[in-house]
């Protein structure tokens, strides 16, 4: 049974890594209320998110408010619903706020033809965010994904923990 959840409105919408630098797993979690939904995602997909909210916000007018620091740590237990494929972004105008769509991974076979075409299996969670909650979304964001394993100097590859 895949996840189908819309959050019109939340109370937080954050990322966060588990792990040492090297072995982090990431996630992206959206609460209201006592619901919950983890997804599981790769760094790189944080770190568009990242941007690409940066970008969209930047067009928009500054937030004038500020979520409380602890709602962008991620709450436990981190069951994730699924894992994280395509990403999609918007603005609506009139509600005056930002779209995030997070969608479950496609699976494809050998020649990249998807295995499965139905996409009403595939998990699904749309939440939308107020521009303060975006903002804050970015900020600490950034902070995770830059806490990983230094770049090497020459090379600027990430050194090996070991």
């Amino acid at each position: 049974m895949s996840i189908h959840h819309d959050f019109d409105v939340v109370d937080a919408f954050t990322a966060g890594a588990i792990g040492r630098p090297g072995e982090r797993t990431f996630y992206v979690q959206a609460r209201r209320g006592t619901t919950r939904i983890t997804v599981k995602c790769e760094k790189q997909q944080v770190a568009a998110i990242t941007e690409h909210l940066g970008r969209l916000l930047n067009d928009l007018p500054a937030p004038t408010e500020r979520p409380i620091d602890n709602a962008m740590q991620l709450v436990e237990p981190l069951d994730a619903a699924f894992v994280l494929g395509p990403v999609g972004l918007g603005y609506d105008r009139v509600a005056d706020r930002l779209l995030v769509q997070l969608e479950e991974v496609i699976t494809v076979d050998e020649e990249g033809d998807m295995v499965d075409d139905d996409d009403s299996e595939r998990g699904q969670v749309r939440v939308y965010l107020t521009r303060h909650q975006a903002h804050a979304f970015c900020q600490h964001a950034a902070v995770v994904v830059a806490a990983g394993r230094p770049p090497c100097r020459w090379c600027a590859r990430p050194l090996d923990p070991d």
